[in-house]
């Protein structure tokens, strides 16, 4: 098991313009100054973490109550997988809370690049979490799949309480509504496949998640 608690020293204003839906679009650098140094203070980063075996042909991950994935995309994705890691990270409620207080000011546009701001937090703590994962994988001779959450691609959300617990989500207070929405709602669950280094790994693709629409979609 493993827990994360550490500040994000920057936060990414090309990834947060992205998030905005501003990346080809001029827009008040200040402003996106502004934002990402208000997200940078006001995240509270949080992980938590826990590695299971896991029975590639039955697509089983191996907990006391096995849990079985429902996703052909991450059923292929783990198709050599001995190991999953099972993650999740937040960056609190007080980020939100500012969000909808400077929205309720009539500050859109800067609550709508705190929001993007906030949004890129969460992925780098993502990522930060992804890398410590990746170093464990590579010591006991895996590589690593990229990550995938639920949500996404043909995986239901509906598992996301369950993912919760086999990432023992309780010790950093992230939670589930009943419509299976995470909260803080700046946070993110996901699974990451330990591959033996023999065989390929594969990566991550905008082309692999149906949501065509997303504003953080890449390329064209």
């Amino acid at each position: 098991m493993g827990i994360y608690n550490a500040t994000l020293t920057a936060i990414d204003k090309e990834e947060t313009k992205r998030y905005a839906g501003l990346k080809n679009i001029n827009f008040n650098d200040d402003l996106i100054n502004k934002a990402c140094l208000e997200a940078q203070l006001l995240a509270q980063p949080k992980g938590s973490w826990e590695i299971y075996n896991y029975d590639a042909m039955n697509g089983c991950i191996l907990t006391p109550a096995p849990f079985l994935i429902n996703s052909s995309k991450v059923l292929k994705l783990f198709c050599y997988a001995e190991k999953v890691a099972v993650m999740t990270v937040t960056i609190g409620e007080e980020i939100e809370n500012t969000i909808t207080a400077e929205f309720k000011k009539g500050n859109y546009a800067f609550s709508l690049l705190l929001d993007a701001a906030a949004t890129t937090a969460v992925e780098m703590l993502a990522d930060n979490i992804n890398n410590l994962i990746k170093i464990t994988a590579n010591k006991l001779g895996y590589n690593t799949t990229y990550r995938f959450s639920p949500g996404y691609g043909d995986w239901d959300i509906i598992v996301q309480p369950e993912i919760l617990k086999l990432a023992r989500a309780n010790l950093i207070n992230v939670t589930a509504t009943n419509s299976c929405m995470l909260l803080p709602r700046k946070s993110v669950t996901a699974v990451i496949g330990f591959i033996p280094e023999k065989n390929t790994v594969a990566q991550a693709s905008c082309t692999d998640c149906n949501q065509k629409n997303c504003l953080a979609r890449k390329g064209s």
